[in-house]
């Protein structure tokens, strides 16, 4: 049996073939020594140990020799695939104090409050037990005839893609800007993953996407080509190991395009944890591609599956960074609480950002205000529409506060229509004063007002339903865009009516629109040389806008 190679050989494999030193060195990596790739001709870094401790990639040995020019080396995911040792058992928090200590690292706040996300991935790894793999069968993968859900684009048999499971850890999709110390960062994670991960996976992500596309052909060629085999080549892979790390996540090809939504899928359902990197947010990828259309699927695959977090720390005249995620959070696990920790003190006072309670009235009624920051509120679900208010309550609240957030959101059937509808309410006051919001929810927000439990019961009592398998791959498409199927929810017996499947869905789309980032920025003087200009202006047409409102 091969013994497991060394991380510096398989990093060899991800980036310019015979290159291990093609990404540019951190801090950590300043002692280490010159020398000149004989492939490539460029400067190539050997990095000397850092630490004597357990990690197995604390010193790298210098790359194996580069290949005769003209000739490539092939990066598998068998060859990235690696043992995992970490006797120490440290995450990736305390070896980036230990490095901090040492001199190696500049301690950054901003990159302290991403590194505490990689940790609570770590946590969550330390106790999670991936299920075993089970291979589709060959007849499975063959195709057959529509049923009457061709017009959610579902199949008509069971799909072969099992149903991700419910106690899957979210990975994490980590974007910035050249410099914005990606590599840093996954090799912090990488290299400090639990001992409870026996294997992991590291490889450029072009490199997976040309291996996988090598499978997916030797297979047709084997089987035919009208075989669909992408859930067998994602059994394989998930064969590995149960985390799989990928540097510079990209899409420019229309054959990547069309099969990763569904290879992504597959993978999850066996229980693989996705880490990566990419140069761009996930709305950004494959821009102005063909076919593009077909590509949005797998965006929304990745958003709802995986934390999305910016490494770009914005300067501006604020004393807090930005947060490094997105305003809206999912489910209710170990980072939902330091989530809503960091929007407060962002977008509260940063002198002062210590929350204190208040009293805000209307119409002789008191709304008490539990944790204020300047012109920040933060009430839990509970606090805020679990007790009798209404349109007017929240309009006061408009008036008197600029950003809010709201955690611990739960998912809501129709048997908490009263909630989901003052819920809407809210949303649609937030969206009309033009002020920000936050969330915490324990579904993603697809979820938030018709559980699939919920759709599935609705689908399953329409004519020519056969079985869950075909009722959970038409469910997945329509919770793809739920927002654009609203129509033919309106017709089933989910809603009331019309008019308040179309609120649910114009809610779901001011929610969409308040989580970019320019709603989030406008106003706090971070629109364009980080000036105080654009939050003045901004004030303005706010106060205008609440008179009129008034």
């Amino acid at each position: 049996m091969r013994p497991p190679r060394s991380l510096a050989a398989t990093r060899t494999a991800f980036g310019r073939p015979g290159c291990a030193g093609r990404t540019r060195p951190s801090s950590a990596r300043r002692h280490a020594a010159r020398s000149v790739c004989a492939f490539t001709g460029r400067r190539q870094y050997h990095v000397a140990p850092i630490y004597t401790s357990g990690l197995q990639a604390a010193s790298r040995p210098a790359p194996r020799a580069a290949p005769p020019r003209g000739q490539t080396r092939s990066a598998s995911v068998a060859s990235a695939t690696i043992e995992n040792v970490n006797t120490e058992d440290i995450g990736p928090i305390q070896e980036y104090d230990r490095r901090v200590d040492h001199g190696l690292l500049r301690n950054d706040e901003h990159q302290r409050g991403i590194i505490q996300s990689l940790q609570h991935l770590h946590e969550e790894l330390r106790h999670y037990e991936a299920r075993p793999i089970i291979h589709p069968s060959l007849e499975s993968l063959r195709p057959t005839k529509k049923s009457l859900f061709s017009w959610l684009g579902g199949g008509g048999t069971a799909s072969p893609v099992q149903p991700i499971p419910t106690d899957l850890p979210r990975g994490l999709y980590l974007y910035g800007d050249v410099g914005s110390g990606k590599t840093m960062l996954m090799d912090l994670f990488y290299n400090t993953l639990p001992a409870a991960v026996r294997s992991k996976t590291r490889i450029h992500f072009n490199n997976f996407m040309q291996d996988t596309h090598r499978r997916i052909h030797k297979m047709k060629l084997q089987y035919g080509s009208d075989i669909d085999v992408v859930p067998f080549v994602a059994a394989e892979i998930a064969e590995h190991g149960n985390v799989l790390c990928f540097d510079e996540f990209q899409c420019t090809d229309v054959a990547d395009a069309m099969i990763l939504r569904r290879l992504v899928e597959s993978l999850m359902s066996h229980g693989v944890v996705l880490v990566t990197t990419s140069n761009r947010h996930p709305d950004e990828l494959y821009k102005n591609g063909i076919q593009r259309d077909s590509f949005l699927p797998a965006i929304q695959l990745l958003k709802r599956r995986l934390h999305v977090i910016n490494l770009d720390s914005t300067t501006d005249y604020r004393k807090i960074p930005r947060p490094p995620s997105g305003v809206y959070h999912s489910p209710l696990d170990a980072h939902a609480a330091s989530h809503a920790e960091k929007w407060f003190r962002f977008l509260g006072d940063p002198d002062t950002p210590e929350p204190h309670p208040e009293v805000q009235r209307v119409w002789g009624r008191e709304i008490v205000v539990p944790r204020v920051s300047g012109r920040c509120a933060w009430f839990t679900f509970d606090e805020l529409i679990g007790r009798p208010t209404s349109a007017a309550d929240y309009i006061e609240l408009m008036r008197s506060y600029d950003a809010f957030i709201v955690s611990e959101v739960p998912g809501m059937t129709f048997r908490q229509r009263d909630l989901a509808r003052r819920f809407i309410t809210f949303i649609d006051a937030v969206y009309e004063s033009h002020a920000k919001l936050v969330l915490t929810t324990a579904v993603p927000l697809q979820e938030l007002f018709v559980s699939r439990a919920e759709i599935q019961e609705s689908l399953m009592g329409q004519e020519g339903a056969r079985g869950g398998g075909a009722v959970e791959d038409v469910m997945s498409h329509m919770m793809d865009d739920l927002e654009h199927n609203v129509e033919q929810l309106s017709k089933s017996n989910l809603f009331t009516g019309d008019e308040e499947a179309f609120a649910f869905a114009r809610a779901l789309s001011r929610l969409a629109e308040m989580g970019s980032q320019q709603w989030v920025e406008r106003g706090m003087g971070l629109e364009s040389q980080g000036g105080k200009t654009e939050r003045d202006n901004w004030a303005k047409v706010r106060s205008r806008q609440m008179e009129d409102s008034m």
